[in-house]
């Protein structure tokens, strides 16, 4: 089974999302961050907040990843929208998404009973948390 694994990252500095060009691993455990491939020099890992992608797309074709705040629209006229945050799952490897009232689902086993919207993220779009969670 071949699974594209890509990141993307928010500079704490600068304030914008930046597409990872690649990832360094040090022999003591530092990271560094190539924003892409023509910067001169690794940053280090520690002024970015990186971001996996989670392999899945949103119902316009949006890459969904981690922090990424999605709205669910549920196949059944049975059950309301919910909207969450995307995170790494907390019991087992997988991702997920986090509800306001607190509610965990993963993104896999319920991907047949729903589609997803991206409609912002965690870093950019924070209004849409205020007041859940």
């Amino acid at each position: 089974m071949k699974r594209e694994i890509k990141f993307r990252a928010w500079n704490k500095k600068d304030k914008v999302m930046v597409d990872v060009a690649s990832i360094n691993f040090w022999p003591d455990g530092v990271l560094s961050v190539l924003e892409d491939v023509d910067d001169a020099e690794p940053q280090l890992a520690d002024g970015y907040e990186l971001m996996q992608y989670t392999g899945l797309h949103d119902k316009n074709g949006r890459d969904i990843y981690e922090g990424d705040i999605i709205v669910t629209h549920p196949k059944s006229r049975y059950e309301a929208p919910k909207s969450g945050v995307v995170q790494f799952g907390g019991h087992c490897p997988s991702f997920g998404y986090k509800t306001e009232d607190g509610e965990e689902y993963d993104i896999w086993s319920s991907n047949a009973y729903r589609t997803y919207e991206v409609i912002g993220n965690i870093f950019e779009d924070k209004q849409l948390l205020e007041g859940k969670q």
